[in-house]
């Protein structure tokens, strides 16, 4: 069952960010774009790099007003112990939200059965706690920031401009499309 445009279910977690234990809720994302980023597990392979990556374009997130959420099932200790000895993550200044109850794993349908793991997937919540796009890739398959960050301004560009689309490939500044009957055939 899809999520798009459905409002995210209540949580209330724990999180590491900037040096600091935090409290995280459903509440906290209401008013602001927001990013999950979910991940398997700290101290794995492909993970670091994805959230290294993310690392490296926050800022570009945060001028977009978007606020980044990474999530895995592992406890917030976890997190500042992995950000405190691994060069890659200690880049990190978003949310690192621990779930080792797994509500906010579940919540978002990205529990792997019987494994206590989350799956690899990526979630945009609008403003008003609506999930505008999902993507759930394999284990061995690690995302890209800069795809992400496209995808985020082609979204809040259709959420801001109501009755135009953004085509395949669209970049910021680019054309895009106001579906109509005149279109129908022709692209």
């Amino acid at each position: 069952m899809s999520l798009i445009n459905t409002e995210i279910k209540p949580f209330t977690a724990q999180a590491f960010k900037e040096g600091k234990f935090v409290t995280v809720s459903d509440a906290d994302v209401k008013g602001k774009w927001s990013v999950f980023f979910f991940y398997p597990a700290d101290f794995t392979f492909v993970c670091p790099t994805e959230l290294e990556d993310m690392a490296d374009l926050y800022g570009e997130f945060q001028k977009l007003g978007v606020e980044i959420y990474s999530v895995s099932t592992d406890t917030h200790f976890s997190h500042k112990a992995w950000h405190d000895s691994s060069p890659v993550i200690s880049k990190i200044d978003y949310f690192m939200i621990g779930d080792p109850s797994g509500v906010v794993t579940n919540n978002f349908g990205v529990m792997r059965e019987g494994q206590g793991l989350a799956d690899r997937g990526t979630f945009l919540v609008d403003p008003d706690g609506v999930i505008q796009f999902m993507e759930i890739t394999s284990e061995g398959v690690g995302r890209n920031a800069a795809e992400l960050l496209r995808k985020v301004k082609a979204a809040q560009y259709v959420a801001a401009h109501p009755g135009e689309v953004c085509p395949a490939k669209w970049e910021e500044g680019e054309k895009t499309l106001a579906p109509s009957l005149d279109l129908v055939g022709k692209i």
